[in-house]
Protein backbone atom coordinates (compact mmCIF):
# COMPACT_ATOMS: atom_id res chain seq x y z
CA UNK A 1 0.00 0.00 0.00
CA UNK A 2 0.89 3.40 -0.53
CA UNK A 3 0.30 4.59 2.88
CA UNK A 4 2.22 2.15 4.27
CA UNK A 5 5.70 2.75 2.17
CA UNK A 6 4.87 6.38 2.56
CA UNK A 7 5.53 5.58 6.62
CA UNK A 8 7.87 3.41 6.01
CA UNK A 9 10.38 6.16 4.80
CA UNK A 10 9.92 8.16 8.57
CA UNK A 11 12.89 7.64 10.31
CA UNK A 12 12.73 7.52 14.19
CA UNK A 13 12.91 11.16 14.91
CA UNK A 14 10.44 11.65 12.28
CA UNK A 15 7.99 9.98 14.08
CA UNK A 16 8.84 11.19 17.45
CA UNK A 17 8.38 14.30 16.09
CA UNK A 18 4.86 13.87 14.81
CA UNK A 19 4.28 12.26 18.15
CA UNK A 20 5.51 15.20 19.87
CA UNK A 21 3.54 17.63 17.37
CA UNK A 22 0.25 15.85 18.52
CA UNK A 23 0.64 16.16 22.20
CA UNK A 24 1.59 19.61 22.21
CA UNK A 25 1.89 21.72 18.05
CA UNK A 26 2.46 24.92 20.50
CA UNK A 27 5.83 24.07 21.32
CA UNK A 28 8.30 26.06 20.57
CA UNK A 29 11.07 24.76 18.23
CA UNK A 30 13.61 24.86 20.78
CA UNK A 31 11.51 23.14 23.20
CA UNK A 32 10.70 19.91 20.41
CA UNK A 33 14.60 19.84 19.16
CA UNK A 34 15.32 19.13 23.19
CA UNK A 35 12.78 16.38 23.28
CA UNK A 36 13.63 14.74 20.15
CA UNK A 37 17.47 15.18 20.81
CA UNK A 38 18.24 17.44 17.90
CA UNK A 39 19.59 20.68 17.33
CA UNK A 40 16.44 23.62 16.52
CA UNK A 41 17.67 24.33 12.87
CA UNK A 42 17.32 20.76 11.99
CA UNK A 43 14.38 20.23 13.67
CA UNK A 44 12.78 23.16 12.34
CA UNK A 45 13.72 21.61 8.83
CA UNK A 46 12.61 18.21 9.42
CA UNK A 47 9.46 19.81 10.18
CA UNK A 48 9.15 21.50 6.88
CA UNK A 49 9.56 18.65 5.53
CA UNK A 50 6.99 16.55 7.13
CA UNK A 51 4.37 19.67 6.09
CA UNK A 52 5.38 19.31 2.88
CA UNK A 53 5.59 16.20 2.39
CA UNK A 54 1.64 16.24 3.57
CA UNK A 55 2.36 14.24 6.77
CA UNK A 56 1.02 17.31 8.91
CA UNK A 57 -2.74 19.05 7.64
CA UNK A 58 -2.67 21.69 9.72
CA UNK A 59 -2.10 22.94 13.51
CA UNK A 60 -5.65 23.89 15.46
CA UNK A 61 -6.68 24.64 18.78
CA UNK A 62 -9.25 21.81 20.55
CA UNK A 63 -11.56 23.90 21.95
CA UNK A 64 -14.64 22.99 24.79
CA UNK A 65 -17.96 22.48 22.87
CA UNK A 66 -19.73 22.87 25.98
CA UNK A 67 -18.14 26.02 27.02
CA UNK A 68 -19.13 27.89 24.45
CA UNK A 69 -22.67 26.57 24.21
CA UNK A 70 -22.87 23.38 22.43
CA UNK A 71 -24.21 20.86 24.37
CA UNK A 72 -25.77 18.48 22.00
CA UNK A 73 -23.55 16.03 19.87
CA UNK A 74 -25.29 13.70 17.16
CA UNK A 75 -24.37 11.53 14.84
CA UNK A 76 -26.39 11.32 12.11
CA UNK A 77 -27.33 8.45 9.37
CA UNK A 78 -27.96 9.45 5.63
CA UNK A 79 -29.17 7.58 3.11
CA UNK A 80 -29.54 9.37 -0.37
CA UNK A 81 -32.07 8.64 -3.00
CA UNK A 82 -29.53 7.85 -5.64
CA UNK A 83 -25.71 7.34 -6.22
CA UNK A 84 -24.04 8.32 -8.63
CA UNK A 85 -20.84 10.89 -8.60
CA UNK A 86 -22.93 13.91 -9.49
CA UNK A 87 -25.36 13.26 -6.09
CA UNK A 88 -21.88 12.26 -3.99
CA UNK A 89 -20.46 15.87 -5.27
CA UNK A 90 -23.11 17.84 -4.89
CA UNK A 91 -23.63 16.21 -1.46
CA UNK A 92 -20.05 17.09 -0.52
CA UNK A 93 -20.26 20.38 -1.16
CA UNK A 94 -23.60 21.32 0.64
CA UNK A 95 -22.22 19.37 3.67
CA UNK A 96 -18.99 20.99 3.82
CA UNK A 97 -20.75 24.33 3.71
CA UNK A 98 -22.59 23.39 7.49
CA UNK A 99 -20.72 24.77 10.19
CA UNK A 100 -23.16 22.50 12.40
CA UNK A 101 -21.32 19.51 10.70
CA UNK A 102 -17.61 18.29 12.34
CA UNK A 103 -17.36 15.26 10.49
CA UNK A 104 -19.07 13.86 7.44
CA UNK A 105 -17.60 10.06 5.94
CA UNK A 106 -18.85 8.18 3.17
CA UNK A 107 -19.73 5.04 4.25
CA UNK A 108 -20.23 0.91 2.81
CA UNK A 109 -22.88 -0.55 4.25
CA UNK A 110 -26.49 -0.31 4.80
CA UNK A 111 -26.66 4.06 4.83
CA UNK A 112 -24.60 6.86 2.93
CA UNK A 113 -22.81 9.26 4.97
CA UNK A 114 -22.48 9.63 8.36
CA UNK A 115 -22.62 12.73 10.24
CA UNK A 116 -21.09 14.33 13.21
CA UNK A 117 -22.19 17.45 14.55
CA UNK A 118 -23.13 19.28 17.10
CA UNK A 119 -25.86 22.00 18.05
CA UNK A 120 -26.74 24.33 21.29
CA UNK A 121 -29.76 22.14 21.90
CA UNK A 122 -32.42 19.54 20.82
CA UNK A 123 -34.34 22.70 19.51
CA UNK A 124 -31.73 23.57 17.72
CA UNK A 125 -30.84 19.95 15.89
CA UNK A 126 -34.87 19.95 15.34
CA UNK A 127 -34.32 22.97 13.03
CA UNK A 128 -30.95 21.69 11.68
CA UNK A 129 -33.02 18.39 10.69
CA UNK A 130 -36.25 20.04 9.26
CA UNK A 131 -35.18 23.07 7.72
CA UNK A 132 -31.28 22.01 6.41
CA UNK A 133 -31.20 18.13 5.78
CA UNK A 134 -35.15 18.14 5.37
CA UNK A 135 -34.95 20.48 2.55
CA UNK A 136 -31.77 18.60 0.60
CA UNK A 137 -33.55 16.96 -2.91
CA UNK A 138 -31.27 13.90 -2.57
CA UNK A 139 -31.64 12.99 1.03
CA UNK A 140 -34.12 10.59 1.37
CA UNK A 141 -33.71 9.43 4.97
CA UNK A 142 -32.06 10.08 8.08
CA UNK A 143 -31.38 8.44 11.60
CA UNK A 144 -30.02 10.43 14.40
CA UNK A 145 -28.18 9.00 17.58
CA UNK A 146 -27.96 11.46 20.34
CA UNK A 147 -24.51 11.06 22.41
CA UNK A 148 -25.14 10.69 26.35
CA UNK A 149 -21.51 10.78 26.93
CA UNK A 150 -18.28 11.33 25.47
CA UNK A 151 -15.96 8.68 26.79
CA UNK A 152 -13.08 9.37 24.14
CA UNK A 153 -12.86 12.03 21.81
CA UNK A 154 -9.74 13.34 19.68
CA UNK A 155 -7.32 11.01 20.49
CA UNK A 156 -3.94 11.40 18.73
CA UNK A 157 -2.83 8.68 15.94
CA UNK A 158 -0.77 6.13 17.00
CA UNK A 159 2.30 6.52 15.46
CA UNK A 160 4.44 3.15 15.49
CA UNK A 161 7.91 3.07 16.62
Amino acid sequence: MKSDASFNMLDAIDRKLLRELQRNSKLANTELAKLVNLSPTPCLERVRRLQEQGYIHRYTAQLDPEKLGYQLLAFIEITLDRTNRNVFDEFSLYVQQLEQIQECHMIAGGFDYLVKARFRSMKDYRHFLGSTFGNHPAILSTKTYVVMESIKENSPLPILK
